[in-house]
C-alpha cells in the first residue's frame, strides 16, 4: 500500500511556472509507476504525465509536451511536476496516482491510489 500526499499548487500568472511534488509513505514506493493527472471544472479526469518505477522512461500528453516534466526521487519518495509556460487552460486540480503495472497507463481506472489533489490556477 501507499500513501499519496500532493503540495505546491497555487495561483500563478500566464507564463509562469509552478512545481507539484507528491510524497508516498510505505517503503514500496520504488516499485510503483507514477502518473499526474488532472480535472477541471466540468470536465473528465485526464492523464498529464507518467514515469516508470526507475525514473528512466516517461510519457506524457501532447497538451503539456515541451512544457512540463516528471520526475521522481525514490530515495526521498516523492515524485514532481515542473510546469513551465503555464496556461489558463492548465487550470485543474492536480492528482497523483500510483499502479504497479506500467507508467504508459493514461487510463484513471488503471490507477490503484490516489492522492487528494492540489489546485493549480493559471491567470490571463
Amino acid at each position: 500500500q501507499v500513501q499519496l500526499v500532493e503540495s505546491g499548487g497555487g495561483l500563478v500568472q500566464a507564463g509562469g511556472s509552478l512545481r507539484l511534488s507528491c510524497g508516498a509513505s510505505g517503503r514500496t514506493f520504488s516499485s510503483y509507476e507514477m502518473g499526474w493527472f488532472r480535472q477541471a471544472p466540468g470536465k473528465e479526469r485526464e492523464f498529464v504525465a507518467g514515469i516508470s518505477w526507475n525514473g528512466g522512461s516517461t510519457r506524457y500528453a501532447d497538451s503539456v509536451k515541451g512544457r512540463f516534466t516528471i520526475s521522481r526521487d525514490n530515495a526521498k519518495n516523492t515524485v514532481y511536476l515542473q510546469m513551465n509556460s503555464l496556461k489558463p487552460e492548465d487550470t485543474a486540480v492536480y492528482y497523483c496516482a500510483a499502479n504497479s503495472v506500467t507508467y504508459y497507463y493514461t487510463k484513471p481506472e488503471l490507477y490503484s491510489h490516489w492522492g487528494q489533489g492540489t489546485q493549480v490556477t493559471v491567470s490571463s
